[in-house]
């Protein structure tokens, strides 16, 4: 598996969570991570992404305020740290790779992770 995403539960309306996303054999032409969503019954959603470098970085703007894209690269690791979770925050999410930026463009990532649930109850 190229990406495993981890870290996803059940937790109360304000709580925060830390998703872990590792690239396995991440390659030198593996160029960024995104972050993307599934709300139950709804169409995948974007949520943000992060280049390797760090120079480059998108959140959906409804979530900036909350949600923060970091990495490791010497753990080959994205992490998407969110805060004050609310209900409308449930959804599966997944990390996806490309090998140059896509931003929120989901087509455009050519490897996609599991999902990890995440379940936000008021």
């Amino acid at each position: 598996v190229q990406l495993q995403a981890c870290g996803g539960g059940e937790v109360q309306a304000g709580a925060s969570l830390t998703l872990s996303c590792v690239e396995n054999f991440r390659t030198s032409d593996s160029y960024a991570v995104a972050w993307f969503r599934q709300p139950p019954g709804k169409e995948r959603e974007f949520v943000a992404a992060l280049s390797w470098s760090g120079k480059q970085r998108l959140y959906e703007e409804s979530l900036q305020n909350r949600f923060i894209i970091s990495s490791d690269d010497a753990k080959n690791t994205v992490f998407l740290k969110m805060n004050n979770l609310k209900p409308e925050d449930t959804a599966v999410y997944y990390c996806a790779s490309s090998r140059v930026w896509n931003g929120r463009y989901s087509p455009g990532y050519n490897s996609w992770g599991q999902g990890t649930q995440v379940t936000v109850s008021s």
